[in-house]
């Protein structure tokens, strides 16, 4: 087992109480998951506060607690180290008994608005096709090649992290790619880690519930870039504003993508079809089968990081051309009757519009838009009445409905989102609650050639309501209903 002293490599200490030479077993932050020897960190979290249990923690067999506040009463039989952050010295601390996973393979983070699991995935995708080991952390699950583990949040916590990567370099693992979520890196649960490269995509509107402002917001996705080191690589999309301020304090490698902008990868759109889509990459001329503008910068994200990590640009290309994109990504669902019928992960302003214009560049007639979406309970409620208004300036018909509500009213959220819907539009808008009845509704709906977009959950197999995750998958009520109306 390892000792405790070890553990504590690059932790900032302030004071410390008891055998320091101690040899430890196991990590915990859940006092509920202790045990014999353990480790127990008590972390000052959103819902509740870690130093409350620490007494129960040692009762469960800890026999080390690290806290930022040191309790009154001290256990002569336990080792207390007292740290400036406690959150931070767990993403240290995992490192550590973990043996630095991150230094034995190459690790890739992906943050950004949009685009996150799409980037990541495709990266898991050409690199496995590529002949090479590799893990994959996202939202839609976690993977170690073959290897499918279920992902519960974006990025995981701290010590969950250094157990997958500990795993992947175990299994003989050369590359993990890693969506980052701004909630992972404000709360420090990649602490420890070594990343090989960083990426990018985009910022918009999101996760303001938490972080309160735009410009917190932006700070937290620019603090992966400034912990960056010299021997990594910064890859950041310059046709984003943004892109630039995540390059200004960082001691990585600077490069840049786009395809408006003078940047090191450029591409320009020449085709883009429900069946695919054709980029000129670097003077480079390559069809791709994913679709969009929005996938174009994606796949280009992809291209240059291979680059970066040294792989041939043609190779890559080439491998890269076959690739689907991330589940719930613009995922078409067959109609029997041929209507166009698509699923996405769209659940921010800036993504729906991204959709949506997409959708409308395929109109080649008489087609309709119908578009069906709600908004998440307990999440930023700002965007409620954006996400309304960008489906109603691009669709003939919009369906308001339930999301993922958690622990609010339907037709609470519905009522945010119906402020943003203008005199004009109240028309072409119906409100459905019921998420099975509204997509049931958006096939009946339809006609020939029509086009049903149903945003917002993606790849989500739930609807979370009061607490309660009940199976519901957006695909799969759609391509019921779609076949029963063609009969």
């Amino acid at each position: 087992m390892p000792v405790l002293k070890d553990i504590l490599y690059k932790v900032s200490l302030v004071s410390t109480s008891g055998d320091m030479e101690r040899e430890v077993k196991s990590i915990a932050f859940d006092s509920r998951k202790v045990e014999e020897d353990t480790l127990f960190v008590a972390i000052k979290g959103t819902q509740s506060d870690g130093h409350e249990f620490i007494e129960k923690a040692i009762a469960s067999g800890a026999t080390v607690v690290v806290c930022e506040e040191m309790p009154g009463e001290i256990n002569p039989a336990v080792t207390y180290v007292a740290v400036a952050d406690s959150s931070r010295a767990l993403g240290f601390i995992s490192s550590n008994f973990y043996g630095e996973p991150s230094t034995k393979l190459k690790l890739v983070g992906v943050t950004g608005t949009n685009g996150k699991t799409t980037v990541a995935t495709l990266l898991f995708n050409l690199y496995v096709k590529m002949g090479y080991k590799t893990g994959l952390l996202s939202t839609v699950n976690n993977r170690i090649g073959d290897e499918i583990i279920p992902s519960s949040h974006t990025t995981p916590d701290a010590l969950s992290l250094n157990q997958l990567l500990a795993k992947m370099v175990e299994s003989g693992c050369e590359y993990a790619f890693m969506e980052v979520s701004s909630h992972a890196i404000q709360q420090e649960r990649i602490a420890g880690q070594l990343f090989a490269g960083a990426i990018f995509t985009n910022i918009s509107h999101d996760h303001l519930d938490y972080h309160k402002t735009f410009d917190a917001y932006i700070s937290a996705k620019k603090k992966l870039f400034d912990d960056l080191p010299s021997t990594a690589f910064a890859l950041v999309n310059v046709d984003d504003k943004r892109g630039r301020i995540m390059l200004q304090n960082t001691k990585a490698t600077k490069n840049t993508f786009a395809l408006k902008s003078v940047a090191e990868f450029k591409g320009k759109m020449i085709a883009n079809t429900l069946q695919g889509l054709e980029m000129d990459i670097n003077n480079k001329n390559v069809w791709f089968r994913l679709i969009g503008d929005f996938n174009a910068y994606n796949l280009l994200a992809v291209y240059a990081t291979s680059v970066l990590l040294g792989k041939d640009a043609d190779e890559v290309l080439t491998q890269l051309s076959v690739l689907e994109g991330a589940p719930g990504r613009f995922e078409q669902v067959i109609s029997p009757s041929k209507i166009t019928a698509i699923v996405d992960y769209a659940h921010t302003p800036d993504a729906l519009q991204n959709v949506l214009e997409t959708i409308n560049n395929f109109r080649t007639g008489n087609e309709r838009v119908i578009t069906v979406v709600g908004c998440g309970g307990n999440r930023d409620k700002t965007k409620r009445p954006l996400m309304a208004s960008i489906a109603c300036k691009l669709s003939d018909k919009v369906i308001l409905t339930s999301d993922n509500p958690r622990n609010e009213d339907p037709m609470e959220i519905i009522k945010d989102m119906q402020e943003g819907v203008g005199p004009v539009d109240y028309k072409k808008t119906v409100v459905i609650a019921d998420r099975e009845e509204a997509i049931k509704t958006s096939c009946m709906l339809a006609g020939e050639n029509d086009i049903i977009l149903v945003a917002g959950k993606g790849h989500e197999t739930y609807q979370e309501i009061n607490g309660v995750k009940h199976p519901f998958d957006d695909k799969e009520v759609l391509s019921r209903m779609l076949n029963l109306f063609a009969n």
